[in-house]
């Protein structure tokens, strides 16, 4: 084999490792959009946290949103987006810093919006000013 021939060979190898990566990237963000294109959910008051697991405030926020997202079931949508994991729904909703909380209405209308760490007693209020029981 020729010197010429293995030079060939590695660049044929380099693209298609270039073109399966490029493939890849492309399937993963059209899985991540569309895991995320229900949001806010129609038809149902949603509330979403963005923010991020390793964020201390995040942190102290998960079992608070755990216990709502059960509670609220069938009521109301609580939902987490890790926005270091999912750049692009940070900047789909305009976030500076996390965690920050959006309450959408039932027809998908921003109605609140709030910064930092959000009490249970807190969220649970502004759900019931939106209307959830």
């Amino acid at each position: 084999m020729t010197r010429l021939s293995r030079i060939s060979i590695k660049n044929n190898i380099c693209v298609s490792v270039l073109t399966l990566a490029v493939a890849l990237f492309i399937f993963l963000t059209a899985t991540f959009a569309e895991e995320f294109e229900n949001i806010p959910a129609k038809g149902t008051v949603t509330m979403i946290d963005l923010g991020a697991k390793s964020c201390i405030p995040c942190k102290m926020m998960t079992p608070i949103l755990e216990k709502l997202e059960k509670s609220y079931k069938g009521r109301a949508e609580i939902i987490f987006i890790d926005v270091r994991e999912n750049h692009s729904q940070g900047q789909r909703f305009r976030i500076q810093y996390i965690p920050t909380q959006i309450f959408f209405d039932k027809t998908g209308r921003e109605v609140y919006r709030h910064v930092g760490f959000m009490s249970e007693r807190d969220i649970v209020a502004q759900l019931e000013k939106i209307g959830v029981n």
